[in-house]
């Protein structure tokens, strides 16, 4: 899952950053407003965790116009004044609020709970040749048997299910678990395809597509 980061403390930002890597989040971060224009032109985000008083302005009024216009991504409101009406202001646009300072594990499970709510998500529930996800209950089954996946190999096989057969390219799988700062020639989607394919087992369904990418099988074919 990809969190949006908007927090001009560099500091801060950078120890949110650590701590949501170490989570198994993907992870952008911008430093004011007009940062956050160009990260939402390039990526969908399942969460954001915003700062409230940027060297822009007050991030709510910029939350609220996106609001407005359609935005539905889940936000994390963060503010160095915890007082009851600037709680109450920014619940009226944004889904969660935490004061400054703030426990870093409580900030990561918040943040959990907002993506698996998140509007950004597909569909809770993801069905293709005998494999079920629910991106609600964070469950993937094969056959009625339960996959015991790390958010890295879930967050690769939503991609593929969400592809429905056709081929998904490399760049877009890491982007789907990982970040910018992976390199498309990085072998670490290797290790997380070999291990999901693994947790499926047999009949093999997660197919090498030679120099795209990969997929899943056709429902038949992954039952012979």
């Amino acid at each position: 899952m990809r969190v949006l980061v908007i927090e001009d403390d560099a500091n801060l930002r950078l120890a949110l950053d650590a701590a949501l890597r170490s989570a198994g989040f993907a992870v952008d971060g911008a430093a004011d407003l007009p940062d956050v224009d160009e990260a939402l032109s390039v990526h969908a985000y399942d969460c954001a965790v915003v700062d409230r008083m940027l060297p822009a302005g007050d991030a709510l009024r910029y939350v609220a116009a996106r609001r407005l216009a359609g935005w539905r991504v889940p936000v994390l409101f963060l503010t160095g004044r915890n007082v009851p009406a600037e709680r109450v202001e920014g619940l009226s646009w944004g889904d969660d609020f935490l004061g400054k300072p703030f426990a870093m594990a409580e900030l990561v499970a918040r943040v959990g709970n907002l993506c698996r709510r998140g509007a950004s998500a597909p569909p809770v529930a993801l069905r293709h040749a005998g494999i079920e996800l629910d991106a609600g209950r964070w469950e993937a089954r094969r056959d009625g048997r339960e996959l015991p996946l790390t958010g890295k190999e879930f967050a690769v096989l939503r991609r593929l299910l969400t592809a429905r057969g056709e081929p998904v390219a490399r760049p877009e799988l890491i982007a789907a678990g990982w970040d910018e700062l992976v390199p498309p020639q990085s072998n670490v989607l290797d290790v997380v395809v070999a291990q999901l394919r693994r947790k499926l087992g047999d009949p093999p369904v997660l197919l090498t597509v030679r120099g795209v990418g990969y997929r899943l099988a056709p429902a038949a074919a992954a039952h012979r």
